[in-house]
């Protein structure tokens, strides 16, 4: 795991004291995009928590993003999220 994982996990397990954080470094599937060339990783994260309960999904992502502002300049490119409350997860399975 990279530093720049490390302390992406560090800041949301912070902020949201997550039931379930699984966090996938995408960026070799974009190897020479513009954004990958500057630096930047492509993630793609799932994240559970009860932060999220009664929030909508575009509330959810803001919250995220929100967390997460001062390395999304530089440090992440793109971010895919896949949000849920434990509650939400609970009724899948």
């Amino acid at each position: 795991m990279s530093d720049r994982e490390k302390r992406i996990l560090a800041s949301l397990n912070a902020t949201f004291a997550p039931t379930a954080c699984l966090l996938e470094d995408e960026s070799a599937a974009h190897a020479g995009h513009a954004g990958a060339a500057t630096g930047g990783s492509h993630f793609r994260l799932h994240l559970v928590s009860a932060c999220f309960e009664g929030q909508s999904r575009v509330n959810r992502h803001r919250l995220v993003y929100d967390c997460l502002r001062d390395m999304m300049q530089a440090e992440i490119h793109a971010l895919a999220l896949s949000t849920a409350a434990p509650s939400e997860v609970a009724a899948i399975s």
